[in-house]
């Protein structure tokens, strides 16, 4: 972002973004008495205010009337036309409505979406005053609206990935030599001298233009003029600017040197080209090719004249004449786009998910979402948004539906007057639902108001969405939490949730006054009163609206953001979800009991994030522990917390003095060797005086790897106690696999599990209907293994799968070394690329890498909590028996869509090959 305009101000007093314009005249007729200036001046702010709007998920524009009419007017042709033309819509209530109140008059904004019929092929992702990109048509310089813009990007983006296998050098030098041989003009180009008058055999066309400027006006005219042509020609097919022949005549004329030297005209133009802006969609980045030459024009008079002539060749991408002019709100102020954040917001499209597709469905799609909106994905074999909605936020037909039931029963319980009060505000409304909730900010990734007693949002028909905060006495800051809070949420819902309805979220807060279980409230209802259309009309609309509320509450960035390169969102499940919506103060200590693949880490994280906004406190004081770097690593890069490992977690010299909060991760691998972990967790988060800091550990004893004593309390004593049963992680064939081997871990449990531990089993829940591969294969010798994964490797990424995917998990971290140089050494001889981002050498780099593009190498402990798509797992049945069911379970369960275990000939019982 760059340069806000300090003209348009941005109100936060209001639970929607408010941009107030100031002054405009308004009304046909004072509009048309205005001098030219102004009137351009007044409708440039208006257009940029709904251009940041349309971008930034909707609002409201706010004038005062200039003019001193004492009845209502209308806008005005001019500004409503200015208003078209940024959507291109011949509807112009389908994103813009207007009211006038008094001398204030309103512009209501629905957030831009590209949500248009099928057959509206060509979408611009965002809007936008002026794309800045000029083309060439016939012998004319057009300026490309939106939809044009976006079709232009779409396939020069489209070209440059067909083009990608070829070097970008060899793309210009052919379309260089393509230029020169077809174009007519260029004969004249390489001359060294023209005559005077005389005639060019060839017209203006359009890679030829023709100019003619007068002696004092050449350098204002050179930098108004060469941006556009410039631009147009790189952006067309190239060509050819002639300064100094008649466009009409093509007559040879010149410039004479003594007005204007060449060399200075030379180093404007430069200048001006190289200042143009452009973006590029090949490696390594392009620039704009251009030549300047100068040809002496003869003369019988003694000036010397010459003519100027600038070459351009296509551009292999965008050359604009200046930066875009598009508009979005950015901490409270309206910014202008750079280019490079336009060019990527405009070319913005669903990640490619090859391979992945199979596996995940899309839930937000790009090709019809709001421009700040992130793609969203859940598994396959998961509910949809729509099934998730159901579950969590259903709406009857008939009645207003209170939710959570439980959480209601217990405000109420300790909060006289509470259920009274409530139930008189809902007296108005039949149909709906009202989703209570201890904090809404919390919910919404904001900080907690301790003061508040609960939040409520209401949806229902004939009436927008309302958020109530109900608060224990009158506070003066009550309504800036209710209007901050309500204000989050609409953002959310349509920049996040994908909402593409008209949508505003009235704030209201309520008191619940102690002494006398009276009612007393805040009058909060905003003072902008929104058209009726903002109204939810029907179940339909109230059900979209849910949805994306879905989305908003249930949403975290996928492993996949960092593998893919752009950010993806999946859904948790209901599972994890209502773990999550625990009231953290209520159970500061809680034990989650997770089968492999059910998503403990993903929980773990997603309560970090809570702890902090519900105890208000910074990530520093946060403590994740686990027992392996390589999950540390990955945890402490979120920036989430603070991580360190079980053993660093126990040294005597560790500062933890300003640790309130710890989460422990993967503690069934735990042990004791160091000290009682579990009594200095428990010391550190009990120390507070007046508050106890919060201490949940996630386990599986399933997936033990060791055979001594962990340190966790006995399974009587963990209490609180939650299950995560759902596996999410693997395909089928994979997931059947570990309830083989789980079952067969039940039958013969090593000695430091306790048993009943595993009953979790008999619960579980599994996914379906996700493809993927298992094959095990058997070796006789090391070379024979290392054959194997190379060759399988090649395939895999010929097939359009990449390092990122791939990891190869051993016992022990010895025999990480011993196949180390081995598969370095087997895997480099490989003869060809799968594209050229990978024509240099394969790299194999430890668990520690887990987020590069690497072929991941490492042992099957140090890999414990990470997952890849791919894996071999190189582990001898006969290893270290007393736990080979649980270390087989903990290696296959990393395997996210293709499982490949090698196993001795002497113990092969599946065989197969490759």
């Amino acid at each position: 972002m760059k340069k806000h305009n300090p003209s348009l101000v941005v109100d936060s007093s209001y639970p929607d973004l408010v941009i107030n314009v100031g002054e405009v005249t308004l009304g046909e007729g004072n509009r048309k008495k205005l001098q030219k200036t102004q009137r351009d001046q007044e409708k440039e702010k208006v257009a940029r205010a709904a251009c940041a709007l349309l971008n930034s998920g909707g609002g409201v524009i706010r004038m005062e009337m200039a003019n001193s009419d004492e009845h209502p007017v209308e806008m005005g042709l001019d500004l409503e036309e200015s208003l078209r033309t940024l959507t291109q819509s011949s509807d112009f209530q389908a994103f813009f409505e207007t009211k006038q109140y008094g001398r204030c008059f309103y512009i209501f904004v629905k957030s831009w979406n590209t949500d248009f019929p099928p057959e509206d092929r060509f979408k611009p992702r965002i809007c936008s005053l002026d794309s800045s990109l000029h083309r060439r048509f016939a012998t004319k310089v057009l300026l490309m609206d939106s939809r044009e813009a976006f079709n232009f990007l779409e396939n020069k983006k489209r070209n440059a990935k067909f083009l990608g296998e070829e070097p970008s050098s060899k793309i210009l030098r052919d379309a260089n030599q393509n230029f020169h041989d077809s174009n007519p003009a260029h004969l004249f180009f390489q001359k060294d001298r023209l005559e005077h008058g005389e005639i060019l055999p060839f017209p203006e066309s359009q890679d030829v233009e023709f100019k003619q400027f007068s002696t004092e006006h050449v350098l204002v005219r050179i930098k108004e003029m060469v941006p556009k042509y410039i631009a147009a020609f790189a952006n067309t097919k190239g060509g050819y600017l002639f300064i100094g022949v008649e466009d009409q005549s093509r007559k040879v004329l010149g410039c004479a040197e003594k007005n204007i030297k060449s060399e200075d005209l030379k180093k404007e133009i430069e200048e001006a080209i190289n200042k143009l802006p452009h973006a590029c969609f090949c490696q390594p980045k392009c620039q704009i090719t251009f030549t300047v030459r100068f040809l002496n024009v003869l003369s019988k008079e003694e000036l010397k004249r010459y003519v100027c002539v600038i070459r351009v060749v296509p551009f292999c991408g965008a050359v604009f004449s200046e930066a875009p002019r598009s508009w979005m709100v950015k901490d409270g102020e309206v910014c202008c786009l750079t280019t490079e954040e336009w060019v990527d917001m405009m070319t913005n499209t669903d990640p490619e998910l090859q391979k992945l597709s199979e596996d995940f469905e899309s839930q937000l799609s790009l090709s019809s979402r709001p421009p700040r909106s992130s793609p969203v994905y859940s598994k396959k074999s998961l509910e949809h948004k729509e099934d998730l909605q159901r579950l969590l936020f259903s709406v009857s037909s008939e009645d207003l539906q209170f939710t959570p039931e439980s959480l209601l029963e217990e405000l109420c319980s300790e909060h006289e007057g509470l259920e009274e009060l409530i139930k008189k505000q809902m007296h108005p409304f039949s149909r709906g639902i009202l989703i209570l909730s201890r904090s809404w900010a919390v919910d919404l990734n904001l900080q907690e108001k301790q003061e508040v007693i609960c939040d409520a949002l209401l949806v229902t028909q004939n009436s927008p969405p309302i958020l109530y905060t109900i608060l224990r006495e009158q506070d003066a800051d009550g309504q800036l939490y209710c209007t901050r809070t309500a204000f989050t949420l609409k953002q959310k819902l349509v920049n996040m949730g994908g909402y593409t309805g008209k949508l505003c979220v009235m704030a209201k807060v309520l008191h619940l006054s102690p002494e006398s279980n009276a009612e007393s409230f805040e009058g909060s209802d905003s003072l902008i009163k929104y058209p009726k259309s903002y109204d939810l009309a029907d179940t339909k609309q109230m059900e979209a609206l849910l949805q994306s509320l879905v989305i908003v509450l249930l949403s975290f960035k996928s492993f996949l953001s960092d593998q893919l390169g752009c950010e993806i969102l999946n859904l948790l499940t209901v599972q994890q979800y209502e773990i999550i919506s625990k009231n953290l103060r209520k159970t500061p200590e809680l034990f989650i009991h997770g089968l492999p693949g059910s998503g403990k880490t993903i929980v773990a994280m997603k309560i970090m994030e809570k702890i902090k906004n519900t105890m208000g406190c910074e990530i520093n004081k946060i403590l994740y522990v686990c027992e392996n770097q390589p999950l540390r690593d990955l945890i402490g890069n979120k920036g989430i917390c603070q991580a360190v490992t079980r053993k660093a977690f126990m040294k005597r010299n560790s500062n933890f003095e300003n640790i309130q909060h710890i989460v422990i991760d993967e503690a069934q691998n735990f042990r004791t060797e160091d000290g009682d972990w579990y009594e200095k967790a428990k010391a550190i988060t009990q120390r507070g005086k007046g508050s106890r800091g919060i201490l949940w550990i996630f386990l599986d004893y399933f997936q033990t790897s060791h055979i001594y004593h962990s340190g966790l309390p006995d399974l009587q004593d963990q209490y609180p106690r939650e299950e995560l049963i759902r596996v999410v992680r693997n395909a089928n064939k994979i997931a059947k696999y570990l309830q083989e081997i789980m079952h067969k871990v039940r039958e013969n449990p090593p000695r430091n599990i306790p048993s009943e531990s595993l009953n979790i089993f008999s619960e579980a829940e599994w996914s379906r209907d996700v493809p993927g591969n298992l094959k095990f294969l058997k070796y006789n010798n090391m070379e024979n293994i290392v054959y194997k994964i190379t060759k399988k490797c090649h395939s895999l990424l010929d097939d359009g799968y990449s390092c990122k995917d791939i990891a190869v998990i051993c016992n022990t971290v010895d025999d990480v070394q011993e196949y180390k140089s081995k598969l370095e050494s087997a895997l480099r001889k490989r003869k060809r690329s799968r594209s050229r981002e990978e024509s240099n050498l394969l790299v194999i780099e430890d668990a520690s890498a887990i987020m590069g593009n690497h072929i991941v190498l490492d042992s099957v402990r140090r890999f414990s909590g990470l997952e890849r798509n791919i894996v071999f797992g190189i582990i001898p049945m006969t290893a270290q028996p007393a736990f080979s069911y649980s270390l087989m379970l903990c290696l296959a369960s990393r395997a996210r869509k293709q499982l490949y275990i090698f196993i001795p000939s002497e113990e092969m019982t599946n065989s197969a090959s490759f």
